[in-house]
């Protein structure tokens, strides 16, 4: 383990193997005003976390002794510290299990070092507990989805509702456990009546209105939206199969379908 000397006050932990990569993102986080602490093993890192009680924790998936997933399992335990995980692995069910155990970013190497100070600084931008985003635009009858003046904060579609203010989604009156990301993409995707949203937009909701000062989209975040809305429709077929409310729009993106496209 190795420490930096002080900076701006706020502690990062570097969880890497590979000791030139270790070198390279404890250079990245110690240029952004961070204390770094380090590790090359998955047991220790937890134990580096749990002492320095860091702000944010970048992690490895191929560790030497526990996997990194295992280690982000444990992080989350007790932990409500930003992590983003690095890793080579570009498949799809690698990168939904970094998000399903609770990961924040997935970065793929080799990373651009810009690139993962950006993610990092977008990060803190963002508070744990997010505010309720802008009022949704009126609904055209396309995507049916409905909104009275009684009820300004709700989108209709079907048996599922969103509660914009609330940050809630309900199915059939069952309330979906949603990621604050999976909440974002649903309710854009509604908002926008059935529009089709490239991924690349859907990118850029999912990193949050203050995500400013680095645009570049790789493949890994549309992966990553692809792992999302996947997640999504899990979710929406435990109320009343709403699973096909989404539809892909092959080589593009997504939108929402209207209840009486999806019963043709």
């Amino acid at each position: 383990m190795s420490s930096a000397s002080p900076g701006e006050g706020r502690a990062a932990v570097v969880i890497e193997d590979d000791l030139e990569i270790r070198n390279l993102v404890c250079a990245v986080l110690e240029q952004g005003g961070f204390q770094v602490s380090s590790a090359a093993s998955g047991r220790e890192g937890v134990e580096v976390v749990r002492d320095k009680v860091p702000t944010v924790v970048t992690l490895d998936i191929g560790l030497p002794d526990i996997d990194g997933y295992e280690v982000l399992r444990r992080l989350r335990s007790d932990s409500d510290c930003y992590v983003v995980v690095l890793s080579g692995r570009a498949d799809e069910m690698d990168i939904l299990t970094a998000l399903q155990a609770g990961a924040d970013d997935y970065v793929l190497k080799p990373f651009r070092p810009r690139e993962l100070r950006a993610r990092i600084d977008a990060m803190l931008r963002r508070p744990r507990r997010e505010s309720a985003p802008p009022p949704p635009s009126a609904p055209t009858p396309a995507a049916k989805a409905d909104k009275t003046p009684d009820t300004a904060s709700l989108l209709r579609v079907g048996s599922l509702v969103i509660d914009g203010d609330a940050r809630t989604a309900t199915c059939s009156g069952i309330e979906l456990q949603l990621t604050k990301t999976e909440f974002n993409l649903l309710h854009d995707l509604v908002r926008n009546n059935g529009a089709v949203r490239t991924k690349n937009e859907l990118v850029r909701v999912a990193r949050g209105k203050d995500y400013r000062g680095y645009n570049f989209v790789s493949r890994t975040d549309e992966r990553a939206i692809e792992v999302h809305i996947a997640n999504l429709r899990q979710k929406l077929a435990h109320g009343n199969d709403e699973s096909t409310l989404i539809a892909t729009v092959r080589g593009v993106g997504f939108r929402l379908m209207a209840r009486s496209e999806d019963s043709r």
